[in-house]
């Protein structure tokens, strides 16, 4: 059990909750993998019975969609976009007074996103689809997590950014310290979607995201990571998958601020791009 507030607090920093926008930008570029900004320590979150907290989080990402998988699997070129995300989150995390056993959270996260399209030689910016949801967790042990999380995404972006449905973000999600410095932190779960404005509607979309890192000195935790992503074809939308690689470090500043840097490529895929991914996140706990 953590007793000492501020052993509460570097949980509660090293969690973070995050998710990964599903962003389409109306056929401009591929979504990025589901919830693929997730780090170390993600799920690693607190023993019920703390005080509340807040979080702010601001991550980035930089896509390059030099290449792409087509239907057989194999490499070809691709759009040559270049899209830039930002997501600003804010996270309200507090103990259930009905079930004392339970730790919540309550998130809302916005995004702003640039594309440059190569191809039509212009870039297209904007306010993407906001995020709000929940999550609920407990501990089996001292040293594990297992916990539910569940987002809406709202279709009311900027024009050229949304991308134009409504979308649900449901999952699973589980840590385990399986040593003083190995740790092991993932999701797995579904996403739901209604139709896009230009009648596509995209199938049932399966992703996991798994991070495995070792805290090698009090500042430095490097780790590895994959994700993986299956969406079911439909009538409009042809079905797609893509395994992500990713090696990356997080720096353990100060108690209440934390920063990671992570390289994702994409192993195999199908109908989707080929990702060559940088990643940034920022937490700030108070």
């Amino acid at each position: 059990m953590i007793k000492k507030y501020s052993n509460i607090k570097q949980k509660v920093l090293s969690s973070a909750l995050a998710l990964s926008c599903v962003l389409g930008f109306n056929g401009i570029a591929q979504a990025a993998t589901t919830f693929d900004v997730i780090g170390p320590h993600e799920y690693d979150l607190p023993e019920p019975g703390f005080k509340p907290w807040n979080v702010f989080v601001q991550y980035a990402y930089i896509q390059n969609e030099n290449r792409a998988f087509d239907t057989d699997g194999d490499r070809v070129k691709g759009s040559g976009n270049t899209t830039s995300v930002g997501l600003s989150k804010y996270v309200r995390f507090w103990t259930s007074e009905t079930f004392p056993k339970i730790g919540m959270a309550y998130e809302i996260i916005v995004p702003a996103i640039s594309v440059r399209t190569d191809a039509k030689g212009g870039d297209l910016s904007g306010i993407g689809d906001p995020l709000t949801g929940f999550a609920l967790w407990y501990k089996p042990t001292s040293k594990s997590t297992l916990g539910f999380q569940s987002f809406l995404q709202v279709p009311v972006g900027g024009s050229e950014v949304s991308d134009t449905n409504w979308k649900n973000l449901s999952s699973l999600l589980w840590d385990m310290r399986l040593t003083d410095k190995l740790g092991w932190t993932a999701d797995a779960g579904v996403v739901f979607q209604t139709a896009k404005d230009n009648g596509d509607h995209p199938g049932l979309t399966f992703h996991t995201n798994q991070r495995l890192g070792y805290r090698a000195t009090s500042l430095l935790e490097p780790f590895i990571g994959f994700d993986y992503e299956q969406t079911k074809g439909t009538d409009t939308v042809k079905k797609s998958k893509v395994l992500d690689l990713s090696l990356g470090v997080m720096f353990h500043t100060f108690e209440n601020q934390s920063i990671d840097l992570r390289y994702s490529a994409s192993a195999f895929g199908e109908n989707r791009v080929a990702n060559n991914n940088l990643y940034l996140r920022y937490v700030y706990v108070w």
